[in-house]
């Protein structure tokens, strides 16, 4: 089992390096980042969203929509970054693939703003922004 995993997280992170863009310096260790984050959002989405939704229910902040876990991604990574849960009508969730980041200064640099919206692609490059779904959890990943 230890080996399937091994070899999984490594394909993952050797198909990961066409998520970086060539004109952007990386290591090893950055792609090795970027797939394990993204191993770990698809093997843990299940229940980081039931764990989400026992909290909120817990704090009576509980939601009767549709909820799902998936990956954020950034425009000027092109890599999973964390990930986070969406909520809507179940159709439109069940679209949502991504949430994309899009960071930008207000002011100067007085504030810095972190828009994220949920998209239907995990491809920064080429998406349909998912009307009607929300994004309600940001889920960090310590790596």
């Amino acid at each position: 089992m230890k080996k399937h995993i091994v070899i999984g997280l490594l394909l993952v992170s050797l198909l990961s390096v066409a998520a970086v863009p060539v004109s952007q310096a990386f290591s090893l260790g950055d792609v090795l980042k970027v797939g394990g984050i993204g191993f770990l959002i698809d093997k843990f989405s299940t229940p980081l969203n039931n764990f989400i939704n026992t909290l909120t229910a817990k704090h009576s902040a509980g939601s009767d929509y549709a909820t799902k876990v998936v990956p954020i991604v950034s425009v000027g990574n092109r890599g999973y970054i964390g990930a986070a849960q969406v909520t809507g009508a179940q159709e439109l969730v069940d679209e949502t693939k991504a949430v994309l980041q899009v960071e930008g200064n207000f002011n100067g640099s007085t504030f810095r703003v972190k828009a994220l919206v949920p998209i239907n692609s995990t491809n920064p490059l080429h998406f349909s922004r998912v009307q009607g779904v929300g994004v309600s959890a940001i889920i960090d990943v310590r790596i």
